[in-house]
């Protein structure tokens, strides 16, 4: 039985070097994936500005998903068909999975006294303050913050306050996912389930009558990648330099790299890849 294989990753921590959001080691490993035809991905907590910069630099061309699996980008023509409940944006069929940010913003301001010091979010931070907070140049900075979905927090308060807060975000009809650096807040989106809807276009749209599957290959290195790490066919938990592997509750077709970041993101996918020669 033939399957359409398909990458997805995360980027921050995986695809990205976790300090210095560089790719060198991985680049090989990009270049056979795009020489076999093996769709890479991004899966990310990222913005679309940000992600769009990152295709660029990397040479992609294929479908994303932007800020925790809150929508996926298709460039439009990708697939023979614009698939069902997407909307044309600026050359991309886009599918939404959650409300706007202003919709957050509002429960995170309506959060109570309790947690009034406690974060900072990405709205009421300044470019440098987030710069310097992440490494990453004001320019890019500038772009992470260019949400349409969801805020990230940064955590200001200790552990035993951020559960407090966790359950009463739940209560408000949030989720809280714990990303590389922050807490992300948005609906009831995830990785998996962007992972899943896109995987069946790919299935839907496939010319090959020989392929009857997909075959999902997902990779990441944080908490908010568990959901698309369960859904998808093989799961890749990339090492990271400052945590543990997220638990799992699956045990099959797992892998774990011993190398961090895109050192590890290359090793895992040449073992797999490796595997099916």
């Amino acid at each position: 039985m033939n399957k359409k294989i398909l990458i997805f990753t995360d980027l921050d921590g995986t695809l990205l070097d976790h300090y210095n959001y560089q790719t060198a080691p991985a680049e090989k490993m990009i270049e056979r994936l795009a020489s076999n035809d093996i769709p890479i991905i991004p899966n990310s907590s990222k913005t679309l500005p940000e992600i769009l910069l990152i295709r660029e630099q990397l040479k992609l061309t294929t479908p994303f998903i932007i800020e925790n699996g809150a929508a996926v980008y298709i460039p439009v023509n990708y697939f023979q068909q614009q698939p069902e409940d997407t909307n044309l944006e600026n050359g991309f069929w886009v599918k939404a999975f959650c409300k706007d940010k202003d919709h957050w913003l509002k429960l995170l301001s309506d959060s109570g006294e309790l947690f009034t010091n406690a974060f900072q979010g990405f709205t009421e931070m300044s470019d440098s303050q987030l710069a310097e907070l992440t490494g990453l140049s004001i320019e890019n900075a500038a772009m992470a913050k260019q949400r349409q979905y969801g805020e990230p927090i940064n955590w200001l308060g200790d552990e035993t306050l951020k559960n407090e807060f966790i359950k009463k975000m739940d209560l408000l009809g949030a989720q809280v996912l714990q990303g590389g650096r922050f807490l992300h807040i948005s609906g009831a989106c995830d990785k998996g389930k962007a992972q899943s809807w896109l995987a069946e276009q790919y299935l839907h749209n496939e010319s090959n009558p020989d392929i009857t599957e997909t075959e999902t290959i997902a990779l990441g290195d944080g908490k908010n990648d568990i959901a698309m790490l369960e859904q998808a066919s093989i799961a890749v938990q990339v090492r990271s330099p400052v945590h543990d592997f997220p638990q799992l509750n699956r045990t099959n077709n797992v892998y774990q790299s011993e190398e961090y970041g895109p050192a590890g993101w290359a090793e895992c996918l040449d073992d797999i890849l490796s595997a099916k020669r």
